[in-house]
């Protein structure tokens, strides 16, 4: 699987290795990642691999977040990012 510069700018692409960072690469291509993007993931891991990967990602934005539980039909409780944002509440919401 080829990794584009835009996910990985961070870090030199030779550094990643795909099973060992795959929880890391999966949360890269679904926050930032492009169509393209996705499809190789798909490929190169499968939808099971992801399912399990993506929750258990510690901190996801509220689009993405939906959308993977609408797309794998997971309750958005099930996701490890759910129940970190509960946890991390401010003092005084505004």
């Amino acid at each position: 699987m080829k990794l584009g510069k835009h996910l990985f700018w961070d870090t030199p692409t030779d550094n990643v290795d795909l099973e060992k960072h795959a929880r890391k690469i999966i949360e890269r291509i679904v926050t930032r990642g492009r169509l393209e993007d996705w499809f190789a993931m798909k490929d190169y891991y499968g939808l099971d691999r992801i399912k399990q990967e993506v929750v258990q990602i510690r901190s996801l934005d509220d689009k993405t977040h939906t959308f993977l539980a609408s797309i794998f039909q997971i309750p958005k409780e099930d996701f490890r990012c759910f129940s970190n944002r509960l946890l991390n509440q401010p003092h005084f919401p505004y």
